[in-house]
Order: C-alpha cells, then sequence, then structure tokens
C-alpha cells in the first residue's frame, strides 16, 4: 500500500489539500473578525467622539479659535418734558489686546498706562493692573475702555502689535451737573449708579450683543461677527431743564451767601404732584464719575431728614382748621408768649408776649403757644391722623432710590408732651420732599398728591415713552386748575377745600406781615412759612446753640397756585440773623418762584414794581423763634429703631455707629426748627385711619439698639431761679461752660438738670427779672 501511495504522488496531493482547507476557512474569518473588531473601534471613537462630545469640543474649539465677549447696547435717553437730552449715549474707542501676539509685556503696560492713566481714582488703567490683565489671558484682555478722544489718538498713533480699538458707548450728560443727583450716573459697566439711572436701571439698559473674534492657529484676529444688541427705553422726567437751572441757579448764590454745609430745592406743580426741579448742593459732575463720592452722590430730597420746626406748623393749624376747632379770625390767647403743660413750658421767641390775638395772627408771628393749644384741643389721635394723612412717616413714592419714610411715631409711643413738641415741627423728622408735598396740598384745594418725577400713560399732560418705537412728544408744563381725573393712587383728600383757601389767606399773611417778608414776590402773591431747627451738636450729643436748618416752604401765585417751592438750607452760617429760616431760605424761595413764574408766562396778580423792591432786613422780633430743646436726644435715635430694616435712614444711622461717634448718624438725619425740641419720633407700628388718611403699613422692623458712647460723664445741676452769680459758680463745681442770656432769675436751662453730659460741656441759662 505504501508503495502504491508512492507510486501515485497525485492522490497524496489531493488528501493534502482537503486537509489544508478548513485552516484556510478558520484564517478567513478570524482575519474578518478582526476588521470588524476595527471598524466597530473606529466607529465607536467617531460615535464618542463626534456624537456624544460633539457639544464638548465644539466649545474647545470655540475659546481656541475665536473670542466672545459682551457688546454693550445703546443705553435709552432720559428727557426732561420738552425733550432735551439730561441723560444720552454717545460712541467712544476702548482698546483690547491679545496677550498671545505681545512679546514684552511689561513694556507695553508701561507704554499704555502712560496714556490711559488717568490718576490715583483711576486704579484700573495703572500699569500693574494692565499687565495683571496681559498675563492672565492668551486670547483676550482690556486695555482701556471709554477713551477720550484724545487718549484713543495717541493709543493708536503707536501702532502696537496686539492692541486692536473696539467702539463701545459712553454715558454722556450734555449739562454736566445739572440735575446730576436726580439722574445719578453710569459705572464702566454701563449700570446706573444712582438717581434715575439706578431706579431704572433695568428699562434703560437694554439687551446686550455679542461679538465674535475669529482667530488662526497663530492666535491672530482674523475678522470679527456680530450679535447687534436691543437699546434700550427712552424715558421722559416731569423735570423742566429751565426750571432745574433756575433753582440750582438761586441754590448756588444761597449756598455761597450763607455757607451751608449742603442746601435743597424742591419746585413741584401743585396739580399734578409733578417734580418740575430738585436742586442740591453740593453736586458733582455726572461725566466725571471716577470722582464722585457716595456723599456728593447723596440725594438730600428723599434720603435726608430734619425737624421741621416752625414749617410743620401749617399741618397743626390746618388740621385744627378742618376740624372746626377754630376759625382763622377766631381768638386765642397766647398767654404772654409760654405755656406749661405735664411740667414742660413752652416758650415764644424772646421778647415776643402775645395776649389775645387772632388765629391768622398767631401763624403770621409764628407762635408756639397758639400751636401748642390747637394741638392739645384736637387730641393726640385726630392729630396724628391728619399728619399722617399729609403723607409724614411713610414713603412719598417718588422714583428715586434710596427714599425714606422719615420719622413719626404713633400716638401710644407718644411722651406726655410729645403732641406739644409735634404742634411745633419737634419729636418728627421729614424729608424735603414730604414738606413740599404738604404744601402741594394746601395749594391744591386739600388732596394730597403723590410726588413723581417720571411721565407715564396716566398723566394728564401726556405720556410716555418707555418704547423705542413710541413717537415722543414734549409735555410743555403748562399751569392748570384742575386736579387729575382720576386721581392718581396714592391720592386723597386731607383737608376740605374751604380750610385750604383759608390756609392760603393766612400763609399769604405769613408773607406779607410776618416771618416771611423776605419771600415777597413781584407782580406775584406769595404764601409760605418758615423755619429754623437746631441740629444736634456730635461733640455733647445735645441740640446745638450754633448749627441749624433753615427752610421756608410756600406756593405761588396764591389765588390760582401754579407751584410749592421748598428750600431747606443745612448749617447755614454768618452773623446776625443769617441762620434763620426768613433771612437764609425766604430769599431762595422768592427768586427761584419769580423765575420759575416769569419762565412759565403765568400771568401778574398783583402790581408789578419797577425795579424789584428788595427783601426788608428782619428783626428778631420779625423771626421765628428757635426755642431751647429741652426733651431727651435719645427719642430721636430711637425712633430710628421703629424703621424697617431696608430703610435708608436706619442704615445710615446703624452704619456710622463707631465707639467715637455714635451720635453722628442723628446728625444727618434731623435737625430743629424754631424754637423746638429733641425727640424725633417714627412711624412704627401701622397708623388707624380715618376716611381721610391713608396710612402706609409696614412689617414689624426687627428692633437694633442704637447706643450712646460711654465714658466719664458729669451731672447737670439745676441752676431754675438762682441768680447769675451763683449759677456761675455751680457751673465751675461741676466742671461745665456756661452761656448767660438775659438778666435776673434763671428761668430755663439746656440741657436740663439731671442729664449726664461729658466734661467741659456748655450749658445755656435764660434769664429774666
Amino acid at each position: 500500500m505504501n508503495s502504491f501511495n508512492q507510486l501515485n504522488p497525485r492522490a497524496n496531493r489531493s488528501r493534502g489539500a482537503q486537509t489544508a482547507q478548513p485552516l484556510l476557512r478558520l484564517r478567513y474569518w478570524i482575519v474578518c473578525l478582526g476588521m470588524l473588531i476595527w471598524a466597530s473601534l473606529i466607529v465607536s471613537k467617531l460615535f464618542w467622539l463626534q456624537v456624544a462630545r460633539h457639544k464638548e469640543f465644539v466649545e474647545k474649539a470655540q475659546k481656541q479659535q475665536e473670542h466672545t465677549f459682551e457688546v454693550a447696547p445703546r443705553r435709552g435717553v432720559l428727557y426732561d418734558r420738552n425733550l432735551r437730552e439730561l441723560a444720552m449715549t454717545v460712541q467712544a474707542d476702548s482698546y483690547f489686546a491679545v496677550p498671545s501676539e505681545i512679546d514684552d509685556k511689561p513694556a507695553m503696560a508701561h507704554a499704555l498706562a502712560q496714556i490711559v492713566h488717568e490718576g490715583s481714582e483711576d486704579a484700573w488703567t495703572s500699569e500693574p493692573q494692565i499687565l495683571a490683565r496681559l498675563n492672565a489671558s492668551r486670547g483676550f484682555a482690556w486695555i482701556a475702555r471709554r477713551l477720550s478722544p484724545e487718549a484713543a489718538a495717541k493709543v493708536k498713533a503707536l501702532n502696537l502689535k496686539g492692541v486692536y480699538p473696539q467702539k463701545e458707548f459712553q454715558r454722556f450728560y450734555p449739562d454736566s451737573e445739572i440735575a446730576a443727583q436726580v439722574l445719578g450716573y453710569v459705572g464702566v459697566d454701563d449700570n446706573g449708579l444712582g438717581g434715575m439711572e439706578q431706579k431704572f436701571d433695568g428699562r434703560l439698559h437694554g439687551e446686550p450683543g455679542r461679538m465674535y473674534a475669529a482667530l488662526d492657529a497663530r492666535r491672530h484676529v482674523m475678522g470679527s461677527t456680530e450679535r447687534e444688541p436691543e437699546p434700550g427705553d427712552n424715558l421722559v422726567l416731569t423735570i423742566d431743564e429751565n426750571i432745574q437751572f433756575i433753582a440750582e441757579k438761586a441754590l448756588d448764590a444761597a449756598m455761597l451767601r450763607t455757607r451751608a454745609a449742603n442746601g435743597t430745592v424742591v419746585v413741584q406743580d401743585v396739580h399734578t404732584g409733578q417734580i418740575l426741579a430738585l436742586a442740591i448742593r453740593p453736586t458733582f459732575n455726572p461725566n466725571d464719575f471716577r470722582h464722585t463720592t457716595p456723599a456728593l452722590l447723596r440725594d438730600h430730597a428723599v434720603s435726608d431728614v430734619y425737624e421741621p420746626g416752625s414749617t410743620f406748623k401749617l399741618a397743626t393749624y390746618a388740621s385744627a382748621l378742618d376740624l372746626g376747632i377754630v376759625k382763622p379770625d377766631d381768638m386765642i390767647d397766647c398767654q404772654g408768649g409760654a405755656i406749661t403743660f405735664n411740667g414742660r413750658t413752652i416758650h415764644d421767641n424772646q421778647g415776643e408776649h402775645y395776649g389775645v390775638i387772632t388765629i391768622h395772627e398767631a401763624l403770621e408771628h409764628s407762635s408756639d403757644v397758639a400751636a401748642v393749644k390747637l394741638a392739645l384741643r384736637m387730641g393726640p389721635d385726630r392729630f396724628y391722623q391728619y399728619v399722617r394723612s399729609f403723607g409724614f412717616g411713610s414713603k412719598s413714592g417718588v422714583e428715586l432710590p434710596g427714599e425714606t419714610r422719615g420719622l413719626l411715631r404713633p400716638p401710644p409711643k407718644w411722651g406726655s408732651t410729645s403732641i406739644g413738641s409735634i404742634a411745633i415741627g419737634q419729636e418728627i423728622a421729614v424729608t424735603p420732599i414730604q414738606l413740599v408735598s404738604m404744601v402741594s396740598t394746601i395749594a391744591n384745594g386739600g388732596v394730597f398728591l403723590p410726588p413723581h418725577m417720571l411721565l407715564t400713560s396716566q398723566d394728564k399732560n401726556g405720556h410716555i415713552a418707555g418704547q423705542q418705537n413710541t413717537q415722543l412728544a414734549a409735555f410743555p408744563f403748562h399751569a392748570g386748575e384742575e386736579l387729575p381725573d382720576p386721581l392718581p393712587t396714592g391720592a386723597h383728600r386731607v383737608i376740605s377745600t374751604m380750610t385750604a383757601a383759608q390756609m392760603r389767606k393766612m400763609m399769604e399773611g405769613v408773607v406779607l406781615y410776618g416771618t416771611g417778608k423776605a419771600a415777597q414776590l413781584n407782580g406775584y402773591s406769595s404764601g409760605g412759612k418758615t423755619g429754623t431747627a437746631q441740629k444736634i451738636d456730635p461733640a455733647t450729643h445735645t441740640y446745638s446753640k450754633t448749627m441749624h436748618f433753615a427752610s421756608f416752604a410756600g406756593i405761588a401765585p396764591v389765588n390760582s397756585p401754579v407751584i410749592a417751592v421748598a428750600v431747606v438750607l443745612d448749617d447755614p452760617k454768618g452773623g446776625g440773623l443769617s441762620y434763620y429760616g426768613g433771612a437764609a431760605s425766604a430769599p431762595v424761595f422768592a427768586q427761584v418762584a419769580q423765575d420759575a413764574l416769569e419762565y412759565l408766562g403765568v400771568p401778574h396778580d398783583i402790581e408789578i414794581h419797577a425795579p424789584h423792591a428788595p427783601a426788608k432786613n428782619l428783626t428778631a422780633q420779625e423771626e421765628e423763634p428757635v426755642q431751647e430743646h429741652t426733651g431727651d436726644v435719645n427719642a430721636l435715635i430711637a425712633a430710628v429703631n421703629d424703621l424697617p430694616a431696608d430703610d435708608p435712614l436706619r442704615q445710615a444711622v446703624n452704619n456710622a455707629r463707631t465707639p467715637a461717634t455714635p451720635a453722628k448718624a442723628p446728625l444727618n438725619v434731623p435737625s430743629k426748627d424754631n424754637e423746638k425740641k429733641p425727640a424725633v419720633p417714627t412711624e412704627s407700628a401701622s397708623a388707624a385711619s380715618t376716611p381721610n388718611t391713608h396710612p402706609v403699613a409696614s412689617p414689624q422692623p426687627e428692633i437694633v439698639a442704637v447706643s450712646l458712647p460711654t465714658g466719664k460723664t458729669v451731672k447737670v445741676p439745676s441752676l431754675i431761679g438762682m441768680p447769675v452769680r451763683q449759677v456761675v459758680e455751680q457751673a465751675a463745681l461741676a466742671g461745665l461752660n456756661l452761656q448767660v442770656e438775659g438778666r435776673g432769675l434763671v428761668r430755663s436751662q439746656q440741657p436740663e438738670a439731671g442729664a449726664q453730659v461729658p466734661p467741659g460741656s456748655q450749658i445755656v441759662v435764660h434769664c429774666a427779672r
């Protein structure tokens, strides 16, 4: 057999092929399986890269290939009522760098800082800051934003590698300082800071766009595309630029004349509540916001309060007349200028010893005794309801940030003599906006109209304009004699039409025959009330004998009022009577009202004198009294604790509390008027309301202690009834300084006996025979 196989090779080959075929098939399938696995892995990897991680890699590619940043939208325009631009947006040059293209970054930062850095206040463009931004990124870094044309031209002239221009929007205020606190300003990031810019930042800002800058592999900028931003809304304010200029010009003159720490003038349309002008000094230039400080930005018209003193007597007399307790020609006994109740004696001004006079004469001469008697006849509850209805103790709702409700406590928190204090403008703190709104209420026939600064579709004289596609129209102010119909939200009747008419004639008497003679106009009748309030001395934490608030609140013309004006000067200085409301603030009212009425074309209602008669200089007997404050200053500070936690006044007081100056906060808060008393209450609880009143309910605030500084003090001795020689000896023994006014025996003293004061504090005693 073997030999046969050897002799037959074909048979051998056939048998070997049969054996190799399974091996070939196995190899084939192994190769196919390998190919399948390889393809599966490739597909899986592609799926992982192209589908599962697609978004991630696209984002990485975008970061490598392009830089994206927001493009600020064109901010809406702020117009005055005549459509004059008060705040507008213009284009300015900014510069950015691509750090990966820069070879010598320190040298680049140094060269650019020499051009764009504006001083120590501008830390963002200092050389270290520019260098830090260049080192922090490879793709994009700001060099400087919104440069002046001169600085931008210098940067462009350097022709630096890796530095590129970018157009941005910049806020511009054509009138510079005009209405600065009303408008506020805009920061580098286009956010509104202060005033209307902050209050309506969301509407003015618009929707930002985006810019995409494409980069090649070497990080060179190849081009850019943009998504256009949506511009912000345009807003029309109630402000009249011309009246605003008139008010600021008059206030500037008053600040120069009186050397006051600050001043506020508010002009209001009495029939709509629209604010026609709001002037504050000192001020700032919103175009140069880097030099703006929080103190300059502060809107004293809504954020600060003071004790109004005699100007508040308008509310006292109006309430008594409206209740039918008295009539203008009724007689009232002023008791020789002094009244004592619940252990406290309140005096009229030194030298004024009125007996039985008419009600209107009592207001003309600013009798405290008469005001206290009227309040006592009304009783605390009814009096408080009228005070709340006039808008005191609650926010007015004016469209300005940082408004406080002021300080007004409800009757359950009053002391035994609080009703007498409030009647003469003590133990209550108000804002200038609240003061002018009270006067407007009397002027328009007795209806409280919430003040506002933004023209809306509900305004009688026009509509506006929140939207870009809305056609704007100017709404020049025209004197009206009718109230809006329907009344705006928050409006309500406070006093009757008859009471309002009676009060206007009495206010005219104050200007013609009383303490407000300096407020007389030429060709127009005017009426108002003066006030002089003492401030808190931060050294002694008692009411100062040398620091005051001088105020005047008035209307014109009297028979057909058009405007109400409130003037408040903080700490006017000078000799004689220059710190009195009648001498310091009434002339400001006269200048503002005269020029504003002439500008508005209001017909004259009295004889014109040519030239203008100069204001008569007042004597001490003709001015409103500046009563010694005998109350506890802690009542004023405690009133702040009743405010809601978010009230700016409370925040300011709490922020100012330091071991060295804890009582300084109330200093910015209140001050005292004529012969008023220190305690100032605040409205903390919900007040009961009458049909006339619309109190504002507030949440129960958290009680925060406002402490006065501790340390060595001495007890003030009782000096009442002593002769001057004995008083001098007692003061020397106690280590206190002494100021004596008058002759004879001591009739009153300040501070009161038993008060704890720092050694060396001054005691003021009033003597009479």
